[in-house]
């Protein structure tokens, strides 16, 4: 295994990235609507999928559907080059592999959390600019707090100025947290449907697979995420003092504590089908390009 798997892997993130960050967008918009506000007492620009989306075109234009693209750019590409890699070099070296040659589901845990967690930290600045770019939005739809940023490089220059080098990572412990489990989850239970489902004879074409596969995987990645999803988008999007202290929340188990009391469970689960509809694609399209990218390399590169 090499290097380059790092930039692949990175890579392959990118290319899913861009087909899905408009689900991204609609997800965080529904995570800050209602913001500690009892259900039923708040309007909701935002009901569902399709209906945001149509929300968001028709008030602020079809490119309102990429905003924080950039950022989330440089997130995936941090991030999965770094996860990838660790989980390519774990399955090349054996690492993954049960007695009886299988791959253990509890192994690629571990080894899907170690990247995650790695990854996620040094790529926080990114998400939490994301974040608070994907909020950004016309009055007449905008939910939780407005920042005025007007590109990524705009984002990085007021954060320093205002919170220094720390600021930037601001919201990073319920980033990792929620990496932990979602990176645990998902590269443990993809190549585990993927291989049932394989084995059984009920998926065999390679896309339609990474397909069926990734949406199995979505679906516990979903459930398990959503909580930690939802915390780390108020944290990162809350508005802070000049000494980088959040003003609606000071902490992780404020910020769930405050949540579970105003808004209920529901609160938790806020932008859950987003999230969901989004796992199954996002990790598909993945893996595939990962796949993809690996066999160019080895076909062009090595070979020459």
């Amino acid at each position: 295994m090499t290097k380059s798997d790092f930039v692949l892997g990175g890579v392959a993130a990118m290319g899913a990235v861009m087909f899905t960050n408009p689900i991204d967008v609609v997800k965080t918009r529904m995570q800050l609507q209602g913001e500690l506000a009892a259900r039923g007492t708040y309007v909701k620009p935002y009901r569902h999928l399709p209906q945001a989306m149509v929300q968001i075109v028709r008030n602020d234009g079809i490119m309102a559907l990429e905003k924080g693209l950039a950022p989330a750019l440089c997130y995936q590409f941090v991030l999965n080059s770094m996860r990838l890699s660790v989980y390519s070099n774990a399955l090349e070296l054996g690492y993954l592999q049960s007695a009886d040659g299988s791959i253990s589901f509890f192994r690629a845990m571990i080894f899907g959390a170690l990247g995650g967690c790695s990854g996620t930290f040094l790529a926080s600045p990114f998400y939490m600019i994301k974040a608070q770019q994907h909020a950004q939005a016309v009055q007449s739809i905008a939910v939780g707090f407005q920042h005025k940023h007007t590109s990524m490089i705009d984002a990085f220059l007021h954060i320093y100025r205002n919170n220094g080098i720390t600021g930037f990572w601001r919201g990073a412990v319920p980033s990792i947290n929620r990496a932990l489990i979602a990176s645990s989850v998902q590269i443990g239970s993809f190549p585990k449907a993927k291989a049932l489902l394989k084995d059984n004879g009920l998926v065999t074409h390679p896309v339609l697979l990474s397909f069926c596969a990734g949406l199995t995987s979505g679906s516990f990645v979903s459930v398990a995420n959503s909580p930690l999803d939802v915390v780390t988008t108020r944290m990162y999007n809350q508005p802070v003092d000049e000494k980088g202290r959040g003003l609606v929340y000071r902490g992780v188990v404020d910020c769930f504590t405050k949540i579970l009391k105003t808004e209920g469970l529901h609160g938790m689960y806020k932008g859950f089908w987003p999230i969901y509809l989004r796992s199954a694609p996002h990790t598909t399209l993945t893996f595939v390009f990962f796949e993809k990218l690996l066999y160019l390399r080895d076909k062009y590169v090595i070979s020459a």
